[in-house]
């Protein structure tokens, strides 16, 4: 089978609004972070079927032939765009040696990929041998979207590299998306490795990586902002794990011992998402203005006050604040909270010494900071030439 070798790549994502308060039914506001994932897929004459993931230490290759054992009879179908294929997990648990229960990063990369792999090229009759390697900006078990951004990559690698999608390459570009049908099916194979690894995702992490910029998530839909600024931020983790299934159980505790406190907080919370999001809606159909930004720092300063009220906060989120405040910048917890990530915004005119000055202090404390934006473009296919030289650099060594 001659399949076409590509480099994709997709963004990672984070909450601007609405962290817990979607989980009672308010709008919550998601945006891409122009952190990528990339993945290349090289085709191989090793009749082997290799997976490096340098980022997690994790190198990896199968004998196709041993792979083809795992194919169902002939006319049978493997595996469904829309719904899991709960046998074939249970089939590549047992081949790749991962128990019932496993749930390490490692051990569901491999899972997602390999299930993937034999859905999308199954239907071809063949399986072919090739090589997929992953280099993420991402990190790990950060509430950032990294394994969606990975699902994603994997889906539309996998569906170009069989001709189930074409390239959305020409010859005068050096980056390109699908359109939105084609779109819409790398969105739903993303979904079920999402589902692979997460167990019961909420569709929103893989949908941010397929088309980027900013989503709006209300009662299990989601609506894509038609238009978005691109806002810089610092992105800062605290490097403090959490658990975000206990956070989520310590909001509904409160919930039920001070319904009348806290039910008006969570409204609150709504309220923030929508007045951000008509705020972003201006400044994306105008030229955004000083105004503009003071909104956005008092939405944000008002929603990380009443994500310290239902509980979410942490002290290490309290010092991101008050150091970035120092500078005269404005920030809040991203996610779960109880540790992990947080944002700062960047007004355009930040001088480059304050932003400098802000990442060292917040490295001074402890904690991983970049400076990116929000509003990334999502999953695209690239040639050679468009991706960052360290990048490829890392993705040819395997």
């Amino acid at each position: 089978m001659q399949i076409k070798e590509c480099i994709v790549s997709a963004p990672g994502k984070a909450i601007l609004h609405g962290e817990h308060a979607v989980v009672h039914g308010k709008v919550a506001l998601a945006v891409s972070l122009n952190l990528r994932t990339y993945l290349r897929l090289q085709a191989t004459s090793t009749s082997k079927v290799c997976i490096n993931l340098p980022n997690i230490n994790t190198f990896l290759s199968w004998d196709v032939t041993a792979l083809k054992q795992l194919l169902p009879d002939s006319g049978a179908e493997l595996g469904n765009v829309n719904e899991l294929d709960a046998e074939l997990v249970r089939m590549l648990r047992n081949f790749v040696g991962v128990s019932n229960g496993t749930l390490d990063t490692r051990s569901m990369a491999i899972l997602a990929f390999l299930y993937i792999y034999l859905c999308v090229f199954a239907k071809s009759g063949e399986l072919p041998s090739l090589t997929v390697s992953v280099w993420s900006e991402l990190p790990t078990g950060a509430g950032l979207g990294s394994s969606a951004a990975y699902s994603v990559c994997l889906a539309a690698a996998m569906l170009s590299a069989s001709g189930t999608i074409p390239s959305p390459l020409s010859d005068q570009e050096n980056t390109a998306r699908w359109d939105e049908v084609e779109m819409e099916l790398i969105n739903r194979w993303a979904f079920q490795g999402e589902r692979i690894i997460h167990g019961n995702p909420s569709g929103v992490d893989n949908a941010v990586g397929t088309w980027g910029g900013i989503l709006r998530y209300h009662s299990g839909k989601i609506t894509a902002l038609s238009r978005v600024p691109m806002l810089r931020i610092l992105l800062t983790n605290t490097k403090v794990p959490r658990s975000t299934k206990v956070l989520v159980a310590g909001v509904k505790d409160k919930m039920n011992k001070f319904p009348s406190i806290i039910n008006p907080v969570l409204e609150s919370v709504d309220a923030v998402s929508c007045a951000c999001e008509q705020t972003i809606t201006e400044m994306a159909s105008d030229t955004p203005t000083p105004e503009h930004y003071n909104v956005l720092e008092e939405l944000i300063d008002i929603n990380q006050h009443h994500l310290n009220v239902i509980g979410v906060g942490h002290p290490t989120l309290d010092t991101l604040c008050r150091v970035t405040l120092a500078r005269g910048l404005h920030s809040k917890l991203t996610g779960a909270g109880g540790g992990g990530c947080g944002i700062t915004l960047l007004r355009p005119e930040t001088e480059f010494s304050v932003v400098q000055n802000t990442i060292q202090d917040l490295r001074d404390c402890g904690y991983d900071c970049w400076e990116t934006s929000i509003g990334a473009a999502g999953v695209q296919q690239h040639s050679p030439l468009a991706v960052k030289e360290e990048v490829l650099e890392v993705l040819a060594r395997y």
